[in-house]
Order: C-alpha cells, then structure tokens, then sequence
C-alpha cells in the first residue's frame, strides 16, 4: 500500500507542469509581439495619412553618398525609387536590357570612385544581370544592385516574379540583404555602399520588396481586405493584418544618418614596406606589373603614375592599369611579357594575380624574387603553392603601396640598359607590325592597317571601350590609351557584351570625353540595341565595328585543330544601317574607300561632337597577326 509520503513527489508535478506551459505560452506570445513589431509601435507611431514612400529613403541614401546616376530597365516593383531619384536630381537612366544597366554601373564605378548604382525589377529583371555581376564581381567593381521583389507577405506563395533571389545572388555578391521594413532601407543601404568599396570591392545586393517601396494607403488596399471574414477566424486575420502593417511602416519616416559608414581599406604594415624596400634596392634588373587594384582609387591615379615615374622601373600595365603612363612613356614596357619576366632578378606583382594571364605563375622566373602585393588574400596567393613562390606578401592597398615604396626607395636609380634592353625588345615587336600592316589580305580591309590609322587618330581626351575577341585582341596591342582610367575592358572573366553598358557609364561620368568603342562584330551584336539607348538619352559615342562576319577568335583555333568551322560563321551585315534604322548616324569603310579611313574617322568624330552616336562599320579581312591566339 502506497504511503501519502510516497505520493507527494507525484501530485507535486502538475504545478510544475503548468507553469512550463504557461511560460511557454508566453514566449510564444512575446516572440510572436516582437516579430509583428508590437512594442516597436508603442514607441513609434505610424503615419497612415502620409503619402510618403520607402523608394523616398533610398534616393535620399544615393544623393548622400554622392550618386548622381541609376541604371535602370523599368518594372512596377521598382517604380517608387525611380521616381523619388528622380526628384532628388538622381540622373535615372533606362536601357533595353538589365545587363547593359549592370555594365554602365560598372563603368562608373571604375571611372569615378564611387559606387556604381543599378535598379532593376524582379525576377527576370534580376536573373538577366547575373553575368554582369559576375563580371563585376571578377572585375572587383564597387556596384550596388537593387532588385524589386514580391510582397513581403506574398514570397514563398506564388506571387508573380517571385523566385529566391538571394540565393542566386549570394555567391556574386560580398554583401546581400532583403529589406523587410520601410525603417530598414536606409541602414541596410549604408551597410551594403559601405561593404562593396571595404576590403576587396565588389558587388552588393539588396532586395526591396514592393511593399517597402510604395505608400501606407496602397499597401493597405493591397493587403488589408477592405471586408474581412466573419467569424472568429476572420477577426484573427483581420488583426494579424494590420498589425503587419502597421510593423511595416511603424517609425518609417523619422530622422536616420543616411551619410557613408566609415571603410575598412587593408593597408600594408610599416614592416612590409621597409622588407620590400631592401629586397628591390638591391635589384639589378627589377619589373613591375601592375594591374586593375592599382587604380582602384581613381582620385589618386595622378599621384600613382608620379610614383612609378620617380620609382624609374620598367612595367607592364594591364587592366585598369592600362594608360596610367600615357603613351610611349620609356618605362613602359608593352611587348615580349613573358621573356622579361624571365629575365628579371625581382618582380613587383602590384594588383596583379598569377592566374591565365600569367599562366599561373609558370612564366615566373625560380630565380626571381616576388613581390606580391593585393588587397586579397586568395587572389595574392593563387596558386603559390604549385608553380610560384612570393619572397613577400603583401595584403594591403596597391595604389598606397606603391606610394610608400617610393618614399623608401628615394634617391635609387638602376643601370639605364636593362630598360633599354627591352625596349629594344619593343622596337623590333612594333617593326614587325608595321610589316603586317603593309601585307595585303584577301579581301576587304587589313585590320592591322586600320587599327594603325586608329592609333594615330585617337585624341588625347579619348576613352577605349573594347569589347571582342580577335578584333580587340589585336587593337590591345596597337591602340594605346592615352592616360590613366582612359581603358575599359572587361576583365578576368572575358565577358562579351560590355560595350554598350561601359560606354554609357564613361561618358555619363567623364562627359567632356571621346569615347571610342572598339568592337568585334560578334560582340556588337549584344550592344546594338542600346544605340536606341544612347538616341533617346543624348550620348554620343563612336563605336568601330572590326567586321569579318565571323567569331574569329574561336575559328583559329577550331578549323585547324578539329578540321570545322560551323558555328564559327556570321554575315558581313550592314550594322551601319541596322545603327541609322535605330535613329544614329552610320558609316561604311571598305576597300572601295580604303584611301578614306582617317577621314571617315574624322567624320564620325564630328557628328559626335555635333551630338549623334555613331557606328562605322568597318569590313576587314583575316590576316596572320593572332595564330596561336587561345579562346580558352
């Protein structure tokens, strides 16, 4: 028989029990209140007579980091910012596809310093800029996506364009967020300008749901039902509704800072500096390569090419980097890259990543001493561990390396016939050029010829766009810039299709410029919309169109090596006309006014400077100039 003092502990249970419950119960009703934002409007009031909208705080956020361009292709999800840039004096710039919208932001991230700014709608307006941000994101681009979305309320449950965006754009972005209060907008935008120019820049996204971006009194309309159910589910719904509203918008409108949040730009240590300094005094035969990182500040690209001058070491220029000593500066070397690099006791890798365009650092010499310097840490080491070796490595910003370097190095000169050694190396690779500029070709017009006449008629204050592949692989090296930031090319990821979108941020950005695109005729294809574009918004810009009606790069390798070229084939097609039918001015260069090709360009430049967009379409034939080019 079961004693009371055993029994006790049991009955003991059921208080315990129902105190659990009711703490639970209550946790649950607490974390509910927080997530629908209950105590937050005990404190902040909405306004549900203000006709006020969230697409107002994000213009406000672009103005006060000094924005004055968004790329745009028009959606209803996106409507409100659009129209609130616009009232704020934000420059808004619509293109014909949301890829061109991402590249001239792009552009105008190189070019100016600051973030480069696109807003696109959602669902397919977003998934048609993921090569653009790739790009970006390979290019180390400062560019600030904003993509419309369903109804906070509405994702997950069929709404129209509904997809998950921030899983397709997390692993090209350094930063992503998805906006879920109007309160929020500002200081997630300040969080994410801040992210993508921080550290290594990059592309940043931030989504904007519809229901953030348009005024109280349409959400409302749109997500309250104006005569909800009876009953008591209906009552439940009812509130559930309004209080999700009222989180919404709760403390939308009152005063935030919506100025730049302090960078965080990796510097190299005053120890690094002084080790490299000694490693490069006693250098015999030194180089540099620098690339796109050194000009990622472009307000300081003077105080750089000062620096290389007074350093007085010879350098191959690549990326950005190209035209920061203008044309025909005696320390730079333009030719023969890989033989140098071979020859040179210590290499400066200034920005300059050891991947297919150093052929992962196999062209580097053992016996060299590597300097790398990058402001990341896994581009700075790639593949170091299997055909290279750095005697330092640097994580820091290239442009003020470079600086302090020089500071250290002050007063140190080096034997004048190793730069002349490769010059002399130069001279003798420029001859053979002119030798191929002279041999006839088959038909139509040599390329190497043209682009010669090209070289000798770009002015000082011109800016090269270039997007192709054989065309522009052989202008790379005839056609120079004439300064720094005055190079545009897409970057490590190879993109076609840039042209168009660079050459819209470049002239928006440097509006006094001749931008001059050098295109493939396979690439013009994705660019030759937006000369619509370039009509409606009044920007002149010259595009040369290399057309030898094919994807030339790839059949040099394809016919002689797999014995086809299909696929590789194109027309000689009048893009000239296809440019005049789209409302721009179009000329023909051919071998029946072969004899014209500077005054053709000097037309083309006048309507230009009259104001007209411009394509010549210039028929060329094949030439020897790129056999054992590779495409892959």
């Amino acid at each position: 028989m079961e004693t009371p003092a055993a029994a006790a502990p049991a009955g003991s249970l059921f208080p315990s029990f129902l105190l659990l419950a009711c703490g639970t119960l209550v946790a649950a009703l607490l974390g509910a209140a927080h997530r629908l934002g209950l105590f937050y409007q005990l404190l902040h009031k909405v306004d549900k007579a203000s006709v006020r909208h969230g697409g107002e705080n994000v213009a406000a956020v672009l103005r006060a980091h000094g924005v004055r361009f968004i790329f745009t292709l028009v959606g209803g999800h996106i409507s409100p910012l659009l129209v609130a840039c616009e009232k704020l004096g934000i420059r808004v710039v619509d293109t014909r596809h949301e890829v061109t919208a991402v590249f001239a932001a792009d552009a105008m991230a190189r070019l100016s310093g600051t973030v480069g700014v696109v807003a696109v709608t959602a669902g397919p307006g977003l998934t048609n800029t993921v090569t653009a941000v790739k790009n970006a994101q390979m290019a180390q681009s400062p560019v600030l996506l904003l993509g419309g979305a369903a109804s906070t309320l509405l994702q997950n449950r069929g709404a129209l364009q509904a997809v998950d965006q921030l899983s397709l754009f997390r692993p090209l972005c350094k930063f992503c967020a998805s906006v879920r209060r109007v309160r929020d907008i500002v200081p997630t935008l300040r969080a994410a300008m801040a992210a993508a120019q921080s550290g290594t820049p990059g592309p940043v996204f931030v989504e904007l749901p519809i229901d953030v971006l348009y005024p109280y009194f349409m959400v409302q309309k749109e997500m309250v039902p104006a005569k909800p159910r009876k009953g008591l589910m209906g009552r439940v719904v009812s509130w559930y509704l309004e209080n999700y509203l009222a989180n919404l918008f709760a403390g939308a409108w009152e005063p935030q800072p919506e100025g730049p949040l302090p960078l965080d730009i990796p510097q190299a240590s005053p120890q690094q500096v002084q080790r490299c300094v000694e490693i490069l005094s006693r250098a015999k035969r030194p180089l540099m390569v620098l690339g796109s990182q050194a000009l990622l500040t472009p307000k300081s690209a003077d105080k750089l090419r000062a620096a290389v001058e007074t350093l007085g070491v010879p350098c191959f220029l690549g990326g950005m980097a190209r035209g920061l000593l203008g044309r025909n500066h005696p320390l730079h070397i333009r030719e023969n890259r890989s033989a140098a690099l071979k020859k040179a006791d210590v290499i400066v890798l200034a920005g300059t990543v050891c991947d297919f365009r150093l052929s992962y650092g196999r062209v580097l010499s053992h016996s060299s001493k590597i300097i790398i310097v990058n402001r990341n840490r896994e581009d700075m080491l790639l593949n170091s561990d299997v055909f290279w070796k750095p005697q330092e490595a640097v994580q820091g910003d290239v442009g003020s390396f470079v600086l302090k370097l020089v500071e250290g190095l002050q007063g140190q000169t080096w034997a004048p016939d190793w730069v002349e050694e490769l010059r002399e190396a130069d001279r003798q690779k420029e001859q053979t050029f002119r030798d191929k500029a002279a041999m006839p070709v088959a038909q139509h017009l040599n390329p190497v010829q043209v682009l010669q006449l090209v070289e000798e008629t770009l002015p000082d204050n011109s800016i090269l766009v270039v997007d192709g592949g054989d065309f522009v692989g052989t202008a790379a090296h005839l056609v120079q810039p004439r300064g720094p930031l005055r190079w545009l090319d897409p970057g490590a990821f190879g993109t076609l299709g840039v042209g168009a979108g660079f050459a819209l941020g470049a002239k928006l950005c440097r509006p006094d410029a001749e931008v001059w695109c050098l295109f493939g005729d396979g690439a013009f294809g994705y660019s030759l919309i937006e000369f619509d574009t370039f009509v409606r918004h009044k920007i002149p810009v010259m595009a040369l169109v290399g057309n030898d009606a094919g994807w030339t790069q790839i059949s040099r390798e394809q016919v002689p090596s797999l014995g086809s070229n299909v696929a590789c084939g194109l027309a000689y097609t009048d893009y000239h006309k296809a440019a005049m039918g789209l409302g721009a001015r179009g000329l023909l260069l051919s071998r029946e006014n072969e004899d014209q090709v500077v005054k053709v360009l000097h037309d083309a430049q006048q309507q230009c400077r009259d104001g007209h967009p411009v394509v010549v379409n210039i028929l060329i034939g094949r030439t020897d100039f790129r056999d054992g080019s590779i495409a892959v």
